[in-house]
């Protein structure tokens, strides 16, 4: 059962905690040094699927060919291939930053939408990218759901869901609007160093007096 008693200002304050002493996820980093929303969205783009470290070098070496949707779409996709690679899927993503470049160019006059539903229009923009885009991008109130928030509000028992979209919008019911844009670099990171898929740090972990453990067989 959901836990309706669950203390999430002492959970989130927990994992705060924790998440000081841990590596912050690269986008989060990102987000940090620079809010400009195209840069946010190709970085989305380019981190499916691939490591924070690849992802990091990639994006440096494709922002410092073009920045810019105009300039991006300038590039050939092979340029950009070449810049990208060895993302996951390298291919497949210059196609679809070149495409989204143009669209950004032609339909939005050069500036990413603002909006998740325009945002949720653009090809191959998923409601986790849009959030990040508005979240990160835009300072705007969004809940971006990747495996790790959905697995950790489950395990903790706040939330009851089946599929990432499912949590998302159930954490938009429950959790309080102040947590919203924090609360996907919290739980990556706390979810690369303590609270992992399998065999997650429970004996180290501030949280394991408040979390139901659902779904953990084995821990540490």
């Amino acid at each position: 059962m959901i836990q309706k008693d669950f203390d999430i200002d002492r959970v989130i304050k927990l994992v705060q905690r924790h998440v000081k002493e841990l590596d912050l996820p690269w986008l989060d980093q990102l987000s940090r040094r620079d809010r400009d929303p195209f840069k946010v969205l190709i970085s989305c783009i380019l981190s499916l699927r691939t490591q924070d470290k690849t992802t990091s070098e990639a994006t440096k070496r494709l922002f410092s060919l073009a920045h810019t949707p105009q300039d991006m779409i300038k590039l050939s996709t092979k340029e950009i291939e070449k810049a990208i690679y060895p993302v996951g899927f390298y291919r497949v993503k210059a196609e679809r930053i070149k495409r989204l470049s143009d669209t950004i160019v032609q339909k939005y006059n050069g500036k990413v939408p603002s909006t998740l539903e325009e945002l949720l229009r653009l090809e191959g923009v998923g409601r986790k990218t849009a959030n990040l885009v508005i979240t990160l991008g835009y300072g705007k109130d969004g809940i971006c759901v990747d495996t790790h928030v959905h697995r950790i509000t489950n395990r903790w028992g706040y939330v009851r869901t089946r599929t990432p979209e499912e949590t998302e919008m159930a954490l938009r019911e429950r959790l309080p609007k102040r947590y919203w844009k924090m609360l996907n670099g919290l739980l990556v990171a706390f979810g690369q160093g303590i609270c992992k898929p399998i065999s997650p740090l429970c004996t180290k972990c501030r949280v394991s007096e408040c979390c139901r453990k659902v779904g953990v067989k084995r821990y540490r």
